[in-house]
């Protein structure tokens, strides 16, 4: 799971409720420093939240852009239905149309970290003329690699059998052997972590790990997609096969950023870094769409 490394809002960043057709979502917004440049829209990943993007909210909004980061139905401070039906691709994606139309700034930027990149893919397919482009951050165009799908699986059955609070017992002892082993959680971000995970609904994780273990070949859509994309990763990803990634990229013509040393979460690593490369990649789709417009 992504860990933030503080939770304190950076400047101009308002915790609130965004009102959708849809329903209420708990959202981070960051307000642009100077002139708006665009807005984003963040979707967290599998057992994440909003509070994943907090380290990127402040290189984003210093580089002129609104950023949101959104809790999705069931996740952290959203509510969400009890039914997994509810947690179907269709229904998050509908979630996700509906909070960038909710944003009012016209056509977003879309981001996706890890699962909130299978959203945004679906997303992005539904209603393409509400996104200026699409970014899958840490995320693939199918299912996650083996020893992740032998994890979730593993996951959605002590889900299914004990109680949530030893479930989360194993989850932390787990993670102390993943990506930071060495690193002890201090204990305002252990809090955090734990009231995250007992927030989210059971059916919400089931829902996810469903998708994520069963995500059909996305390859066709991402060729299909009429507008900039953009497949971003760390170089010591391990949720997705680095390979695939670098080959989705290849075939789709996409926009192609490995950042080195991070992980699967380089909003929370390198944000800096990240945003970077993310501001100059929407910078680019901007040219291009005026250099379109100004076309006769």
């Amino acid at each position: 799971m992504s860990k933030p490394r503080s939770l304190a809002l950076p400047p101009r960043t308002r915790a609130r409720r965004l009102v959708t057709a849809r329903g209420d979502f708990a959202v981070l917004d960051a307000a642009p420093e100077g002139r708006r440049r665009g807005t984003v829209l963040l979707l967290p990943g599998y057992t994440g939240s909003k509070e994943d993007f907090l380290a990127l909210l402040g290189p984003l909004s210093e580089a002129g852009y609104r950023a949101v980061a959104v809790d999705g139905r069931g996740q952290h401070e959203t509510p969400g239905p009890r039914g997994r039906a509810a947690y179907r691709r269709r229904a998050l994606a509908l979630d996700a149309v509906a909070q960038a139309a909710a944003l009012g700034d016209g056509p977003v930027h879309l981001l996706g970290h890890s699962f909130g990149g299978l959203v945004a893919r679906a997303a992005a397919t539904l209603a393409p003329d509400a996104f200026r482009s699409l970014t899958l951050l840490s995320s693939g165009p199918g299912r996650v690699a083996r020893p992740q799908r032998i994890r979730i699986r593993v996951l959605r059955a002590a889900l299914a059998l004990l109680p949530k609070e030893r479930v989360w017992q194993a989850m932390c002892w787990l993670d102390s052997r993943g990506e930071e082993p060495d690193t002890d959680d201090a204990p305002a971000l252990a809090g955090f972590l734990r009231r995250r995970w007992m927030r989210t609904r059971i059916a919400q994780l089931a829902g996810a790990g469903r998708l994520l273990l069963h995500d059909p070949d996305g390859m066709p859509e991402l060729l299909a997609l009429r507008m900039p994309l953009h497949i971003a990763y760390g170089a010591d990803e391990m949720v997705w096969p680095t390979a695939e990634l670098a080959a989705a990229a290849t075939r789709t013509g996409a926009h192609h950023t490995v950042v080195e040393g991070a992980g699967h979460s380089p909003n929370v690593s390198h944000p800096r870094e990240l945003a970077a490369r993310l501001t100059g990649f929407w910078e680019r789709a901007a040219a291009r769409e005026e250099a379109g417009a100004a076309a006769p």
